[in-house]
């Protein structure tokens, strides 16, 4: 079932759904499990899952070292379908320009549509650490919109570079996402807003919205889409600061501004448990405001534990 339509069957009640990342490699998915299992009691339409892009090493090799390209949480696809068959739940793999050419980028699409899966976010992703703004892949995408309009190629049966007769045709409901402070490289908002427009006039069907901690930026930033065209259905994307050096990382990664009260709130905590306890109260207080305004899904960034996911899901569901 798609995203859209889990929205619409809700009839304007908020649902509940978290995004986790793949375990790295050499690591049991039993893991990933028991951080799932305490949440789907709030019954997630949707689960999603993240892609990691590749990246350097450096290899001893006698006193030398060999650079090599490899993927530390590899699995996207295959922990989608384990999670889909175990769970029933719908799930949402990420899907990358980053690192990834065209004809990959269908095959994983092609993957998706025999596993049952309709459901797929298109983002760029990041730069590599090396390089200073990000660059495509040989042969891949540049930007997201472009992604998108692959996705709806093959929706409509188009494939990279067969002519194919095709009469059982992908469906896929396409998320994108979306910055209430602007994405970092964005020159302003407004602009932003533009590459947004593009992205939904290429065929996104919603939005999810990076974290934020102010709800009066998500709630300006949904006016200010709507005033711009962008008419689909905006998901605020939740996360609960955890430990005190999220003050620093956060706004620094993501380029986000944290509110006063928070800040004093956290600097005021004598260790990282005190600070997650006014994680999860910020969490919910904010989650409160936007159910009240009748955001269609309250996003959770659980980056695979659950135990502050879950007290916050507590108070709201």
């Amino acid at each position: 079932m798609k995203v859209t339509e889990h929205i619409k069957s809700a009839n304007g009640k908020t649902l509940f759904s978290f995004e986790i990342i793949p375990p790295q490699k050499g690591k049991n998915i039993q893991e990933l499990y028991n951080n799932i299992d305490p949440l789907m009691e709030f019954k997630p339409p949707f689960i999603d899952v993240t892609t990691s892009r590749e990246e350097f090493i450096y290899i001893d090799k006698a006193g030398l070292f060999e650079r090599k390209i490899t993927r530390m949480r590899p699995g996207t696809l295959g922990i989608c379908a384990a999670i889909k068959h175990k769970y029933d739940v719908d799930t949402v793999p990420h899907v990358l320009c980053g690192g990834f050419t065209k004809e990959e980028t269908e095959y994983l699409l092609v993957d998706c549509h025999y596993l049952g899966i309709n459901n797929v976010m298109a983002l760029r992703g990041d730069a590599m650490k090396h390089q200073k703004y990000f660059e495509a892949a040989k042969g891949g995408h540049l930007y997201a919109k472009d992604l998108v309009s692959q996705i709806q190629d093959l929706n409509k049966g188009k494939y990279l570079h067969d002519v194919i007769e095709v009469d059982d045709k992908s469906d896929f409901c396409i998320g994108v996402a979306g910055y209430p402070e602007k994405h970092i490289e964005a020159p302003s908002l407004q602009t932003d807003l533009k590459r947004l427009k593009e992205k939904v006039d290429a065929g996104a069907d919603y939005v999810v919205t990076q974290m934020f901690f102010d709800n009066e930026k998500y709630f300006q930033f949904v006016e200010a889409a709507k005033a711009a065209g962008i008419n689909v259905p905006i998901i605020p994307g939740i996360k609960p600061i955890a430990v005190q050096r999220h003050l620093q990382l956060l706004p620094q990664v993501f380029k986000i501004d944290l509110p006063e009260d928070l800040i004093q709130a956290v600097e005021n905590c004598k260790d990282n448990k005190q600070v997650r306890q006014v994680g999860v109260e910020w969490a919910i207080k904010q989650s409160k405001e936007l159910q009240k305004a009748g955001v269609p899904v309250l996003h959770f960034y659980s980056m695979g534990k659950s135990d502050n996911i879950k007290t916050i899901a507590s108070a709201l569901f």
